[in-house]
């Protein structure tokens, strides 16, 4: 070989792994910030499992309330998938159509929404999930309470309730939610430091308070004796409740919730009113949702998973924490 072809086969030959490593850099995932640093504001899309539920209500009545804090982002018309998977994907996609700057869900389902999930990452959406659980983690950051958690503080507090043990009944949310799986196991796993203690039924109400009335109905006719009801949110408790007070045996059982919304009808001016014995303040999320999604298209490092805490409510500290936690400032 002559020294002028070596020379060109030597080039080359140094030239293909800067050429390989250009080809990588090009495909890289960006940041929202990166790819828009002459942006003024950034739009932001967010996908609700459910707005019949009072608690996904209030979180989105907050997370408008708090993204107008940061002049610079801009939240889109909050989507409501009616508790319907396939409407949600379909919202989902749309606003990755839309080339939304952040995506932020509240699953339904977490094993519907993975590839829907993924298409936005693919798309380098940045994805924030709230509260419910995806089976994917492409996302760029998870906010919600520690559910386990509150569960068994709920079966913590019905221990205390019953301490001679008791039969209760358990109303489940979504079956596949994992707040649904993951309440129900801190719930047994509390109840368990008593063995008297006795779930009797359970049955899925789909969060839905107009779903446990019946179901709390059909118990009543079915089981002369139901000490506690354990309900995984407070919309179902209260509609258990409903159900005992026109039985007339209200008075004869202990209602457990969780979400613990200062609201008129929420869960802890229901404790205060002597209709539930407890509920546990589980949070929205919401502030936490603007503030990440601040934090992304500015182009600061997030969290993969931020835990919230969740705060027990009794008759002692209800008026409290009404007037802590008191949602009416959102209203405005």
């Amino acid at each position: 070989m002559n020294s002028r072809r070596w020379r060109l086969v030597l080039t080359a030959a140094m030239l293909a792994p800067l050429a390989a490593a250009t080809a990588c850099a090009s495909t890289a995932p960006t940041s929202t910030a990166t790819r828009s640093a002459s942006k003024s504001q950034f739009v932001i899309g967010y996908s609700q499992s459910n707005n019949a539920e009072p608690y996904r209500a209030q979180l989105n009545i907050q997370l408008q309330y708090y993204v107008k804090k940061y002049p610079n982002l801009k939240l889109l018309p909050i989507t409501d998938a009616q508790q319907s998977s396939a409407k949600q994907v379909s919202q989902v996609q749309n606003f990755i159509a839309q080339h939304v700057d952040v995506l932020i869900i509240s699953p339904n389902e977490p094993a519907p929404l993975a590839a829907a999930v993924q298409q936005a990452c693919n798309a380098k959406i940045p994805v924030i999930v709230l509260d419910r659980s995806v089976n994917n983690q492409c996302y760029t950051s998870f906010i919600g309470g520690d559910n386990v958690a509150a569960g068994k503080q709920a079966g913590d507090l019905a221990v205390k309730l019953l301490p001679n043990g008791g039969n209760v009944v358990e109303l489940q949310g979504i079956l596949s939610d994992q707040p649904q799986i993951d309440r129900d196991k801190g719930f047994r796993e509390g109840i368990a430091a008593n063995p008297k203690i006795h779930i009797v039924a359970q049955r899925e109400a789909k969060w839905l308070k107009e779903s446990a009335t019946p179901i709390m109905q059909q118990w009543l006719a079915q089981y002369p004796k139901i000490d506690l009801v354990y309900s995984e949110n407070d919309p179902m408790a209260l509609g258990a409740y409903l159900a005992a007070a026109g039985a007339k045996r209200a008075g004869q059982i202990k209602f457990l919730g969780t979400d613990g919304l200062a609201i008129p009808d929420g869960g802890i001016r229901a404790v205060q009113q002597g209709q539930m014995a407890g509920t546990f303040i589980y949070p929205t999320c919401a502030e936490q949702a603007a503030e990440t999604a601040e934090a992304i298209v500015t182009g600061k490092p997030v969290q993969k998973t931020q835990t919230l805490q969740v705060t027990p409510v009794t008759p002692d500290n209800a008026a409290s924490l009404y007037a802590q936690y008191d949602d009416s400032k959102f209203q405005s």
